[in-house]
């Protein structure tokens, strides 16, 4: 990913710095091309000055000599080709050996366009250089009157050479705006792919096992921590959930094994007593349908943690005092059966925000208890009662209650008080815990 990034950043550049130095090129070409010509014709025309007494005959004329050193001296400097004709366009001086005195040039374009008192410059092709030419071609005045013509060559490379020089400066800030960039978009680059390797490498070690692996929350940019956020509140629920199902593997594994045990015992003594002794079977079968029960209850219990211990279910608002009353109707039977007397007291209207079944099998649960405590004429009472932002549910009996000492291990799964009625699986309480904090 991150050479990819890398990639398309240099790529992205590399069009923008293309697209302006392209256009600036052949700008700086047709900047040296006008200053150029600016420069050749400003030299002419000084040319022409010097010119001007040769060709007109006036201030006592002038010396071919003399214009000629000129211009061979110009040329020198500049090497620029220069040609001074006179009214006919024929030549009078010229830096150009095989351009002889006489020689008509007339038929040159700017030659002629001079000749008519216009100054002309521009570029053309020459059959006699062999190459295109830049040049200017200025009349030699003297008032109104056209006495020759100073035409200042020069091959269009040297423009073309002009711009290069300057081109190449533009060629070195390329290349160094591009390695910038590109050690640029390495840095930004690895700032986005290096917290994601570390992120991936911490899921690895996860998924191995690691289960107290954390991802750096403060490594990368924000939509990366916000990740790394996300994966640790990952990786704490399913260290949680793996946990406890190691717990419950462990807690059912060792709790299913007594009363497995048990049954066993009881069934192959029923069968050795069958024939003999079918009294002692019998008792020995009802045992065991004891046990039977015990273990249906326990199996229960285990589902039922382990069920909670997932995902959370889905909550409703449940009418907790129709809710009561409900449950009241359903195991007054059995009190009554048993001697005890089952009442209500809770006030109408009552609502709660909570899982619609759990709170069912709480009051379930609280009833099952007190009913295998209670004796024969005592009250079990359930009550549902506002209080300030909260409804309260109680199940009150008038059995021994639990020792104080006790009371931490209530809710411990398959914790059964020494003194606790027989029969039971130790496992109710843990399962009103679970489902109250659900």
């Amino acid at each position: 990913m991150k050479w990819r990034l890398l990639l398309a950043f240099t790529g992205l550049l590399t069009m923008v710095l293309v697209a302006q130095d392209v256009p600036l090129v052949n700008y700086l070409r047709t900047v040296e091309g006008e200053r150029l010509l600016a420069s050749l014709e400003r030299d002419a025309f000084i040319i022409a000055g010097a010119s001007e007494n040769l060709l007109s005959n006036e201030g006592g004329g002038g010396s071919v000599s003399n214009l000629q050193e000129t211009i061979d001296n110009y040329s020198a400097v500049d090497g620029a080709r220069v040609v001074v004709t006179d009214d006919q366009g024929r030549v009078v001086a010229a830096t150009d050996p095989t351009d002889l005195p006489g020689d008509d040039f007339s038929n040159r374009p700017e030659i002629a366009t001079a000749l008519t008192g216009t100054p002309v410059a521009g570029e053309r092709g020459s059959n006699t250089a062999g190459q295109p030419l830049v040049y200017v071609a200025v009349p030699v005045l003297s008032g109104p009157a056209v006495y020759g013509v100073v035409r200042i060559t020069y091959p269009a490379v040297v423009i073309d050479e002009r711009a290069n020089r300057k081109s190449r400066g533009l060629v070195i800030v390329f290349v160094i705006s591009l390695g910038g960039a590109v050690v640029a978009a390495l840095f930004m680059a690895s700032g986005v792919t290096s917290p994601l390797s570390r992120l991936r490498r911490s899921t690895q070690r996860v998924a191995a096992g690691a289960f107290d692996e954390r991802a750096d929350e403060h490594d990368g940019p924000p939509e990366v921590r916000s990740l790394a956020r996300s994966f640790n509140s990952m990786t704490e629920r399913i260290a949680g959930l793996v946990e406890k199902q190691r717990a419950f593997a462990g807690d059912a594994s060792h709790q299913l094994r007594t009363p497995l045990t048990a049954l066993r015992l009881q069934l192959e003594r029923a069968g050795a007593m069958v024939e003999h002794d079918p009294n002692g079977a019998r008792e020995r079968i009802e045992a065991a349908s004891e046990e039977t029960e015990r273990l249906q209850r326990l199996v229960e219990g285990l589902l039922m943690i382990a069920r909670s211990d997932g995902t959370p279910p889905a909550t409703d608002t449940v009418d907790v005092s129709a809710m009561v009353r409900e449950r009241v109707e359903v195991w007054a039977p059995l009190a009554e059966e048993r001697g005890v007397r089952l009442q209500r007291y809770a006030v109408d209207g009552l609502r709660a925000t909570a899982v619609p079944d759990a709170l069912e099998q709480i009051i379930d649960n609280y009833i099952d208890n007190a009913l295998n405590v209670a004796n024969e004429g005592d009250t079990i009472t359930v009550t549902a009662l506002r209080g300030q932002d909260t409804i309260g549910v109680h199940v009150i009996d008038e059995g021994p209650g639990m020792k104080p000492e006790h009371l931490d291990h209530a809710f411990d799964r398959f914790w059964r008080a020494p003194d606790a009625p027989h029969g039971g699986s130790g496992i109710g309480l843990a399962v009103v815990q679970h489902l109250a904090h659900l």
